[in-house]
Formats: structure tokens, C-alpha cells, sequence
């Protein structure tokens, strides 16, 4: 999907302002939760949660940093991926 967005004549005038306005959305998008990690990653056009991380610690923006509850959702992740018994990984 494409949408067109009138930006006033200042805003114009950056350097990309295309990129700005999506970097902007993906950012409010993700802090109000609308967005998920890997909603505002392909919007961004990344190809990873740590790229968005990084993408956000470099603006400053901590409060989605990975933390305890997204470690415990990993690890709990691996766990149900340990390998059987025989030693074969599940699927």
C-alpha cells in the first residue's frame, strides 16, 4: 500500500523527509503498541529485532529496550525447541 502525506514546506526541506516521516511513525507506532517489534522492523526495513533495537538506542528511545519479559519469553522459546530425547530438534 502507498499513502501520500502533505508536509509543510519546512519539513520539506530535510534532508529525507520521506525517511523521517516513516522513521517517525514506526517509533509512535511501537511506543503506543500498535505496532509490534517486527511490524516497525519491516517498516523500517530491517531484517531483525536488533537493528530496531539498535535504531532505537541510538535516538535516545530505552523504554522498549529488551528486557526481563522479553528474556523470559526467549528463553522459554528455546526451551520449547530442546531436542528430543533421542537427540533430534523439534520442529
Amino acid at each position: 500500500m502507498q499513502i501520500t502525506v502533505d508536509l509543510p514546506n519546512d519539513l520539506t526541506q530535510h534532508a529525507d523527509p520521506a525517511r523521517e516521516a516513516i522513521e517517525a511513525l514506526a517509533i509512535a507506532g511501537y511506543r503506543s503498541g500498535k505496532l509490534t517489534a517486527f511490524q516497525a522492523s519491516r517498516l523500517l526495513g530491517f531484517s531483525s529485532r536488533f537493528e530496531l533495537e539498535a535504531f532505537l538506542k541510538e535516538r535516545g528511545i530505552y523504554d522498549h529496550a529488551y528486557g526481563v519479559d522479553d528474556l523470559a519469553d526467549d528463553w522459554n522459546m528455546l526451551g520449547e525447541r530442546k531436542p528430543d530425547p533421542e537427540g533430534r530438534p523439534k520442529a
